[in-house]
């Protein structure tokens, strides 16, 4: 059976050579996620593209400024010509008046093709409009940063928790290894009749819990793992890990800078005002010029007078537009505008409120966590101390093995809260930049 098993391990060596398969994962930095996440997040792609349509919609509306030429062409053949009424003294000059007779005019065959040509000259809706599509096109830009800054601190958010597990990780592989090391002492002064069966069995116990709870950190660090693969934009297939030294340094104060969200409603208030001049302009008169170019048709086709004729027609003007009385209707939408527009502004005093009270809230949790960590870490040193003077107790039989396990548990615990602590300010740090308008993709 031992040989099998060492020749499956060669066949699985050489199988691993020849197709290349690389056994490491790569180890990414925060700073490399952020950036892959900023070239292939589908979320940040998704905001381009409704960046490039804002543009578009802008230039379709600057399109209505240029002149306008359609082509028109019809034929008609009529089969029964249409009728007018003419005074009888048309035909007959002794008739009396208010006598009529029908008469039919034209030709069955009418053809008309023509040119026609409009050029606004004058038209204060549509100047408005184009306005109106400059502020949503920095409206655009604004939700591109909101998201883009969402991307950073998803990632973020993701890789300090991976970063926690992966040290969590390493904890239980040192403390397992601390673990053996005990067992294998217990079980060779168990041999020797000076410890109990009891205390092996203590000791096998914690083993077993240690690697019960490694199993659950594995299976939680492939989701963090895989989440953090879907935001980067990358195959859930690549073997990538997180950097397991946690940088801690303390971040200096950030200046309060103009949030996204209130930035966001700013410029929506701006483009309901706008929206207002719009509709309030619809009953102002527009000047427009237009003309036509083009020919008309006349035929006829039964004996003995055959003919199609064709003769130009051209006439060019000027028209002027003005709403008398539309039925209320453009009154209706301007109320309906400005009640957009208050609750506009209200959302935007609530936000500032609402923000003014997280930020403060987030200086505070800074301030705590790192105080924690500040404790944590001096508990952390204590818990070592006593974990090694514990070992030399037992060593010299002053200390049981009860005294040795709680030791080794308080000190994993220490580790586990000094490793939180740390993660908790970086997050609390992004939260806070965030809130104040400083949480920026760059180094």
């Amino acid at each position: 059976m031992l040989v099998n098993t060492h020749i499956l391990k060669k066949l699985l060596l050489i199988l691993v050579l020849i197709l290349g398969i690389e056994m490491n994962a790569q180890t990414y930095t925060l700073q490399q996620c952020i950036d892959t996440a900023l070239v292939n997040n589908k979320k940040l792609q998704i905001s381009r593209n409704n960046q490039q349509i804002s543009e578009q919609k802008r230039k379709e509306v600057q399109t209505n400024l240029f002149p306008r030429i359609d082509a028109n062409g019809e034929y008609k053949y009529y089969m029964d010509l249409p009728y007018q009424l003419m005074p009888l003294s048309t035909f007959n000059p002794q008739a009396p008046e208010g006598l009529f007779k029908e008469a039919q005019f034209g030709v069955p065959h009418n053809i008309n093709a023509n040119l026609q040509l409009s050029v606004p000259l004058y038209n204060p809706q549509l100047y408005t409009n184009i306005s109106a599509t400059k502020i949503a096109i920095e409206m655009s830009s604004l939700q591109y940063k909101k998201t883009e800054e969402e991307v950073f601190f998803d990632v973020s958010n993701l890789y300090y928790n991976a970063q926690i597990i992966e040290n969590q990780l390493a904890f239980i592989d040192s403390n397992t290894n601390n673990n053996r090391v005990l067992l294998n002492n217990m079980q060779l002064l168990h041999s020797q009749l000076l410890a109990k069966q009891t205390d092996v069995t203590k000791i096998e116990l914690q083993l077993q819990h240690l690697i019960t709870q490694q199993e659950l950190l594995l299976s939680k660090q492939e989701q963090v793992l895989n989440m953090l693969k879907i935001m980067m934009g990358i195959d859930l297939a690549s073997n990538i890990n997180v950097e397991q030294q946690v940088v801690f340094e303390t971040q200096s104060e950030q200046t309060a800078n103009n949030n996204i969200d209130i930035a966001l409603v700013q410029q929506k208030t701006r483009l309901l005002d706008m929206e207002l001049k719009s509709i309030k302009r619809s009953r102002l008169p527009t000047l427009a010029l237009f003309g036509m170019y083009g020919t008309t048709g006349f035929g006829y086709n039964q004996q003995p007078n055959e003919f199609l004729n064709f003769y130009p027609i051209s006439f060019g003007g000027i028209k002027l537009q003005y709403p008398l009385f539309q039925g209320f209707s453009t009154l209706r939408k301007i109320n309906q505008k400005k009640l957009e527009l208050t609750n506009a502004n209200l959302q935007l005093e609530m936000l500032n409120d609402q923000t003014n009270m997280q930020t403060i809230n987030a200086r505070q949790q800074k301030n705590i966590t790192q105080k924690s960590v500040e404790n944590t870490k001096k508990q952390t040193e204590l818990a070592s101390k006593i974990y090694q003077q514990i070992l030399l107790q037992q060593k010299q039989g002053t200390a049981n093995l009860t005294e040795v396990l709680m030791a080794d548990n308080a000190l994993r615990d220490a580790q586990q809260q000094y490793l939180s602590s740390i993660i908790e300010y970086l997050k609390a740090d992004l939260e806070l930049k965030k809130l104040t308008g400083n949480l920026s993709t760059k180094n």
